[in-house]
């Protein structure tokens, strides 16, 4: 595989000579490679993850755990990682742990860090150091755990002493589903219940966990509305990891602004992740999808726009602005005003950069309207240090010529292959 930190920058995207017509084989899931590093690492007895993702965010974990006393044995040629749980009770060791840009790593690693009873220091990239962390230091707090920030309050980094002296805790759902995904992992290897004060923002992620964690022998209770009960220990478990439905989105999404077919397997009906269901908004916009247990398959144009509330599919949301540019009629997106605190702010970001290709595109409080009239101009694309900024708006290439993408390196976050993966549409 090709670093992209090597790739020119800008990078150019050559435009298709025809419309793809391929089946795309994806790595796998980086939300639920970590959610099953997390499980893996608080189980009694060895666990083996297959299909797993490499990436910066994966490597982030794999560090987190290595720097907690957590034995791994990574081979990337077979996609596989091996954990040798620690049975719910970490080593003991005073740590500095570095979740780097990684914001599922940061919100998993504090609660981990809290189960033991040693101060454990956990710290970030800038970038993930300037997004909110006092809901989750919050709830720790109240069930006795010591947070004491280094640096600004409520961000890291900060030095996490536990342990856990308490069974129930309660947080807003409206700021980041990664809070009550971490608290819900650590809460697996005892037991914990968690409710929320406010109605849970993209709740298919919370629950993948509890998908996730039920695989690793947790039990987990969810009401249904905005309480779980959490607990029971972990075991160590041969686990197959599917493939990344957020990096599916592109693929598909390049079919629908090409008017070509693409087929994914391993993904669809049954998969663990909400984006999947990104397929179903492509056949809002006139697509025709196939969305069996285990494959998606996409097909034709989206020609014309739609009215949408993204909250449960946010990553997706770069991707459909683009799509949404080579519609021919305005597209509305709603319900994603919290992810301006993502890796950069997804809600000015596509209107910034489809404005500069001539595209009229409106930025509201909780998301975007795009209004499509022909083809996008030619640009060089700003992607504010964010992989999906940049892996959304190399699909404008596909089909315009001129498109630059500029730090392709960036998509090694999430996705190092991509630029590669692209290449099977060709």
């Amino acid at each position: 595989m090709i670093d992209p930190r090597t790739l020119p920058d800008p990078l150019p995207i050559e435009p298709l000579a025809s419309p793809p017509d391929v089946d795309v084989v994806l790595p796998g899931s980086k939300s639920i490679t970590n959610r099953a590093l997390v499980c893996a690492a608080l189980a009694e007895g060895r666990s083996v993850l297959r299909g797993a993702l490499f990436a910066d965010d994966t490597r982030a974990m794999l560090g987190v755990l290595e720097g907690l006393g957590i034995s791994t044995r990574a081979d990337e040629a077979t996609a596989t990682i091996e954990v040798d749980g620690c049975g719910g009770h970490l080593p003991g060791t005073e740590a500095h742990v570095d979740a780097n840009q990684s914001g599922t790593t940061a919100r998993f690693a504090v609660p981990l860090a809290a189960l033991g009873e040693v101060p454990v220091v956990v710290d970030a990239h800038p970038q993930m150091r300037g997004r909110p962390m006092g809901d989750q230091f919050a709830a720790l707090r109240s069930m006795g755990v010591t947070i004491t920030e280094l640096g600004e309050p409520d961000r890291l980094p900060a030095r996490i002493t536990g342990p856990i002296d308490g069974a129930e805790t309660s947080l807003p759902g409206d700021t980041s589903s990664q809070f009550i995904t971490g608290l819900l992992l650590a809460g697996g290897a005892s037991s914990m219940q968690v409710a929320l004060t406010t109605e849970p923002i993209s709740r298919p992620y919370i629950e993948m966990t509890g998908a996730v964690m039920r695989s690793f022998g947790a039990a987990v209770d969810d009401d249904g509305d905005r309480r779980w009960r959490v607990g029971g220990g972990y075991v160590g478990t041969d686990y197959r990891v599917e493939p990344d439905a957020s990096a599916a989105s592109y693929f598909l999404a390049a079919a629908a602004i090409t008017g070509g077919r693409v087929r994914i397997d391993g993904l669809g009906r049954n998969a663990l992740q909400g984006d999947v269901a990104f397929a179903e908004v492509l056949g809002e916009m006139g697509c025709r999808v196939d969305l069996g247990p285990d494959h998606v398959e996409v097909s034709g144009r989206a020609s014309r726009g739609v009215e949408v509330d993204l909250s449960d599919i946010s990553d997706t949301a770069p991707t459909l602005a683009v799509v949404a540019a080579f519609a021919e009629s305005p597209t509305r997106v709603d319900g994603i005003g919290f992810i301006r605190d993502k890796e950069s702010d997804r809600v000015a970001g596509p209107v910034t950069e489809l404005r500069r290709a001539g595209v009229d595109a409106e930025e509201r409080d909780d998301g975007f309207v795009i209004r499509p009239a022909g083809l996008p101009n030619p640009a060089t694309f700003a992607t504010y240090d964010d992989h999906r900024m940049a892996m959304a708006f190399s699909l404008v290439g596909l089909v315009v010529a001129g498109i630059e993408i500029s730090d392709p390196g960036c998509v090694a976050k999430t996705f190092p292959g991509f630029f590669q993966a692209l290449d099977q549409l060709r």
